[in-house]
């Protein structure tokens, strides 16, 4: 049983004495926007579930497109080369003479050359420069009074960059002042 005290604030709260009537609208309102926010959230949970198959689509796709790019980088390079492969075989077949087989090598060499330049290799052949320890590999200091010391007087293996980076270091001989 409730006080008076309590009847009264309970009248109060609902809208007094005539307070049937704004009850059941207050209760209609409150499932009017109780029906909106749910609506609202469902179309917001669809645009979150759309946009997170968005995202797992784009991130397959570009680990397809880097699967395919390891795959295939040396696509161009391979075709390069195997030109200069054929020249070889055809070389080998025509190798009567020692003039045609020289002129054949010298032309697959030129060919190899140009496959290197098209595909960003540049050969590293140092004779005569400072010693460089980034692009060079010392194999041996040679006392010498014809070269400047700390000077590649001999190079024993060129060494190759692919667009700018170290790919193999020349390996020289370098003078040092007697």
């Amino acid at each position: 049983m409730s006080t008076p005290n309590e009847q009264d604030r309970l009248r109060g709260a609902s809208g007094g004495a005539n307070g049937d009537a704004q009850p059941s609208q207050d209760v209609a309102d409150l499932q009017a926007a109780l029906a909106a926010a749910e609506a609202r959230a469902l179309e917001s949970r669809d645009l979150y579930m759309r946009a997170l198959a968005e995202m797992e689509n784009i991130r397959k796709r570009a680990s397809r497109d880097i699967e395919q790019a390891h795959k295939y980088a040396v696509d161009r390079f391979a075709n390069d080369l195997i030109a200069v492969k054929d020249s070889l075989e055809l070389g080998l077949q025509a190798a009567g003479d020692v003039q045609t087989l020289r002129a054949g090598t010298e032309a697959t060499l030129k060919q190899l050359a140009n496959a290197f330049e098209k595909n960003g290799l540049t050969e590293i052949d140092p004779l005569g420069q400072p010693f460089n320890p980034e692009h060079h590999e010392a194999m041996a200091m040679q006392p010498s009074t014809e070269h400047v010391p700390d000077s590649v007087t001999q190079v024993v293996q060129k060494g190759y960059l692919l667009n700018g980076r170290l790919l193999r270091p020349a390996r020289v001989i370098v003078a040092k002042a007697p």
